[in-house]
């Protein structure tokens, strides 16, 4: 489990998972979310058989031995590199985009499986760099929590009766480059690939994605800032019926995440194509473009241009 930046606590949770924990040392935990989704499933339960976190690396070091005792973590290392040759697969637990071809590349070059906390690249060149790895044969795998919440299932399952989808919204906090995925990866299991276009409009402490779907589905992606309340919220409207949403079932989003990328690790074939996640990069990616751009409306072709053919 390598890297921590502020506002992410997966090493805690996710090695929790994975390992079980300790109650006593998770209550510190500076994410309260973290001690409490856990708490509320039987204790002897939380674990993923057969797995264990075995190595930590935080970008801080003193908070590596918090993690480590929380998480039941044994060994902290020094560096991030020093976990090669000791472990069977890495997992690069920051969402910081805009780094992880620096934070993945040691592994990759090892041969290691690597799995990068999203968005995977917030750059065409950084996206560029991990198609190439990804062709070239390297185990590679990222994802948004969001794509295994259980309320999604439900929803997916339940579309016939919606008759032809009109209009996706789900809402997000932080920034788009930060936690746009989180409410655009849903969209794409519901969608499925075909995304045309991107138009970001922002103001102050908002950002809102305007994102048109191959299939005329119009989506709308709202990102507030400080809108943890919201987080995880959205309607779909057909033209026979419509649904409010909301996820609220983190720890077996995460465990579901998790055990994805072990089954992965395991036999060599992925949960779903490379290729989607690419292209939900690259929608990330036409945001950001269209911010920069006074909110011009980006192809996202023109983001997929860019990447080898």
């Amino acid at each position: 489990m390598l890297g921590m930046i502020p506002g992410n606590g997966h090493p805690y949770s996710w090695s929790a998972i994975i390992n079980g924990y300790d109650r006593d040392a998770m209550a510190s935990c500076p994410y309260a979310g973290i001690p409490a989704y856990l708490g509320a499933q039987p204790h002897e339960k939380v674990r993923v058989p057969g797995v264990q976190v075995t190595h930590l690396w935080t970008d801080d070091p003193a908070e590596a031995p918090l993690v480590a005792k929380a998480s039941l973590i044994p060994h902290v290392v020094a560096r991030p590199e020093d976990v090669i040759g000791k472990v069977d697969a890495v997992l690069i637990s920051t969402d910081d985009g805009n780094d992880h071809v620096r934070r993945a590349r040691p592994f990759v070059e090892a041969g290691l499986p690597v799995f990068i906390d999203k968005p995977m690249a917030t750059t065409a060149e950084d996206l560029r760099t991990f198609v190439e790895w990804q062709r070239a044969g390297r185990r590679i795998l990222s994802s948004s929590g969001m794509r295994y919440q259980p309320e999604l299932d439900t929803l997916i399952q339940n579309l016939p009766a919606f008759g032809d989808l009109r209009w996706i919204c789900f809402v997000t906090a932080k920034t788009w480059d930060r936690y746009g995925i989180h409410v655009l990866e849903p969209v794409f299991r519901i969608l499925g690939p075909g995304f045309l276009s991107v138009r970001l409009e922002t103001q102050p402490g908002l950002e809102i994605a305007h994102v048109l779907h191959r299939s005329g589905v119009q989506v709308t992606l709202p990102v507030i800032y400080d809108g943890g309340a919201a987080f995880g919220t959205g309607q779909v409207v057909g033209t026979k019926s419509q649904s409010a949403v909301k996820f609220t079932d983190t720890y077996n989003a995460f465990r579901r995440q998790l055990v994805s990328y072990i089954d992965f690790v395991r036999s060599g074939t992925p949960p779903f194509p490379f290729a989607h996640t690419v292209e939900m990069m690259a929608v990330i990616i036409a945001g950001i473009r269209s911010r920069q751009e006074n909110s011009r409306r980006v192809e996202v072709a023109e983001i997929l241009s860019q990447l080898p053919s």
